[in-house]
């Protein structure tokens, strides 16, 4: 256990992945460029990036150490598909089936970089798209008005497609409940809606074909300000969300209850993004224009109203957080066109340093692209992606099916990218989209990636070898995941 400033404690928990061997090849459509796994070639880790989450990464997917020997003895890796499941027929390991971190050493080096295959194409900018938990529906959101909810396990059917209320701008964000029952969706307004997924109405047009009751987060010492919600997430119990705003607050909303629970005054700017760092719901992660990543902890916000601790180390704002899940570390995008890797126990005072730039009509300036924070307390930095024009999303690797090995972002020159947490090397570069790709997402089981970007355009990519009629077969697709629940 750990102790910061005094009130919150973190768990020591691991997740991770292992180290990539990488070496730059074309893709074999042109279309991705990718770094090829099996050629012996390997780049140091980042001198910075400290040796726990190196260990705890390669825990992660690494495979059984019966696995990993050749005829002679010797350690070879990474080890090859064929050789890891002759190994579980032979039963090398003891355990008949792969570990967790066997799965995840086979998996992880087939990347999602086939294709694309068009799902949808929408006359208005994607702002919001995202699998469920469990990967069975995907949601995406438009500037028109539109939210999409597609069934991916029934040929990406439209199972919902909602058209909003009361929208303010765009639809800045959308989060499913943990049950995929409920939908809830927000713009530049106090007002957040929500929508009942599981209802037998296809078209869900608010108040006419169905209703989208409003929560209300504004309260009583907002002054009568009107703010805008940029970002919002349901808690893993579903009783709570979250909201991160314009007008410098973050705010959590009881469901039950149906009012404001908490208002917190937390930053200094707009707070462009917020999410729960693990399914406790205790600690809050939040990210601001003022280029700060703060720490909450609710157990005694009563008492000081501070925030558990500051994370410095972006020279500009934030616009995107993920958490991994443990409490621990997250990463954040930011308006220095840079990912950073945070490790909780990290934390800093606050020291500001930026240039004076705005990222929605301006270009970064360029004696600023490789300057550092003098008070740096990030584990890594991942560049070559571009954060421009728009709050830009960025993710870790799914768990199941490659250890978190991955961070992954859209970018403002219409790629995604993907990086090795470890080594911080490019990985991946798909290319398709016409305007900045705001938000995209890797299915949490299977080698599939969406990406949706300002053009219009939803499109899927896959492992090598996977097939636009294999992902739309309700059978193969339950195959698939029986398999790899089975085997995998």
């Amino acid at each position: 256990m750990y102790a910061i400033s005094g009130a919150l404690y973190v768990d020591q928990m691991g997740y991770a992945m292992s180290r990539l061997d990488v070496e730059s090849s074309e893709g074999e459509d042109g279309n991705a460029i990718v770094e090829d796994s099996s050629t012996g070639q390997t780049k140091k880790a980042y001198k910075n990036l400290d040796n726990e989450i190196a260990q705890i990464t390669k825990l992660k997917s690494t495979p059984h150490q019966l696995l990993i020997h050749d005829g002679s003895g010797r350690k070879e890796l990474p080890v090859s598909p064929v050789k890891m499941l002759a190994g579980r027929e032979s039963n090398r390991s003891g355990r008949g089936r792969f570990s967790s971190a066997d799965r995840c050493h086979i998996l992880s080096r087939y990347l999602p970089v086939n294709g694309p295959w068009l799902i949808d194409q929408m006359p208005s900018r994607a702002y919001v798209s995202q699998f469920s938990a469990d990967g069975s529906l995907f949601v995406a959101g438009f500037q028109g008005n539109h939210i999409k909810i597609y069934n991916v396990d029934k040929g990406w059917k439209v199972q919902k497609n909602i058209l909003t209320k009361s929208l303010r701008w765009t639809i800045t964000d959308t989060s499913l409940s943990p049950d995929q029952r409920y939908l809830v969706y927000a713009s530049m307004s106090p007002i957040v809606h929500i929508v009942n997924v599981g209802s037998s109405e296809t078209e869900s047009l608010a108040n006419v074909t169905e209703i989208h009751d409003g929560l209300d987060f504004s309260s009583n010492d907002d002054g009568g300000y009107s703010f805008g919600i940029f970002s919002v997430k349901f808690s893993t119990d579903g009783r709570e969300l979250v909201a991160g705003t314009s007008g410098d607050s973050i705010y959590v909303y009881d469901l039950e209850a149906n009012k404001v629970s908490l208002r917190i005054l937390a930053h200094t700017a707009d707070v462009n993004t917020v999410c729960f760092a693990d399914e406790t719901g205790h600690l809050i992660y939040s990210g601001s224009d003022d280029s700060f990543c703060k720490v909450w902890d609710r157990r005694c916000l009563n008492a000081n109203g501070k925030p558990a601790g500051v994370l410095t180390g972006h020279l500009e704002g934030i616009t995107f957080i993920d958490t991994r899940g443990d409490g621990r570390y997250f990463i954040s995008n930011g308006k220095d066109q840079t990912i950073k890797l945070w490790d909780i126990r990290k934390l800093s005072s606050n020291v500001n340093w930026s240039f004076e730039w705005d990222y929605r009509w301006m270009d970064y300036p360029s004696q600023a692209k490789d300057a550092n924070h003098p008070c740096d307390q990030s584990v890594a930095t991942y560049r070559g992606h571009s954060v421009l024009r728009t709050l830009i999303r960025c993710f870790f690797s799914p768990s199941f099916s490659t250890g978190q090995k991955y961070i992954y972002t859209g970018s403002h020159n219409a790629c995604v990218y993907v990086y090795d947490l470890v080594t911080g090397a490019q990985v991946a570069t798909l290319k398709h989209h016409k305007s900045p790709v705001r938000d995209c997402s890797w299915h949490p089981f299977h080698t599939m990636l969406v990406s949706s970007s300002w053009d219009g355009d939803v499109v899927k990519w896959e492992s090598a070898g996977s097939s636009d009629v294999a992902t739309s077969s309700v059978k193969k697709r339950v195959y698939k995941r029986q398999f790899y629940e089975d085997y995998l």
